[in-house]
């Protein structure tokens, strides 16, 4: 089987990927795994260390080819707030929580979690549930990663990482 351990970090790699893996955001935190891509092909990530692959990396096959990394839409709470004061408050009482969480300038999502999402009801906010990649920040002491981004994931952007780009939205991704 063929072994991958080196990751691109979004935008780094400039050829065309072989193929997409496709992985939630659990799946996403790792070290070693066989993975199994969109179109078939199967390789051994084998890295020195559990990293977070980013959706828009590209993990390098020990042949050169690449496979572009793709979060898997996964049930998720989209908070939305009115300014950023009340931003502040709700991920303040998530972060009470150590809650994983993804942070927009004007939303947070978290898992589907219905206590979580009736005290954010009562903190004033919106709760809009979707299906998403979910990108959960790395943490305070999160190890820092070689393949730091240095930005949120927002809805609409290029991961031009394998030359194409993917939208985030509610309606998570499709590939044929």
């Amino acid at each position: 089987m063929i072994r991958a351990g080196r990751i691109l970090a979004q935008g780094a790699g400039a050829n065309a990927c072989a193929d997409t893996v496709l992985l939630d955001s659990t799946e996403r935190h790792r070290r070693r795994a066989t993975m199994t891509c969109v179109r078939g092909l199967e390789f051994l990530l084998d890295l020195p260390e559990a990293i977070m692959l980013r959706t828009g990396d590209a993990i390098m096959l020990d042949d050169g080819r690449l496979v572009e990394v793709l979060g898997r839409p996964e049930p998720l709470a989209e908070i939305r707030v009115r300014d950023p004061r009340q931003l502040a408050n709700v991920a303040w009482h998530l972060g009470n929580r150590h809650l994983p969480v993804q942070i927009f300038e004007t939303k947070i999502r978290i898992r589907r979690d219905h206590v979580i999402e009736e005290m954010v009801r009562g903190l004033g906010a919106k709760i809009a549930l979707i299906e998403a990649a979910f990108d959960p920040e790395g943490g305070a002491y999160a190890v820092a990663e070689a393949h730091d981004h240095g930005h949120a994931h927002d809805d609409h952007h290029d991961h031009s990482t394998c030359g194409h780009d993917h939208s985030h939205d509610h309606h998570g991704h499709k590939h044929g």
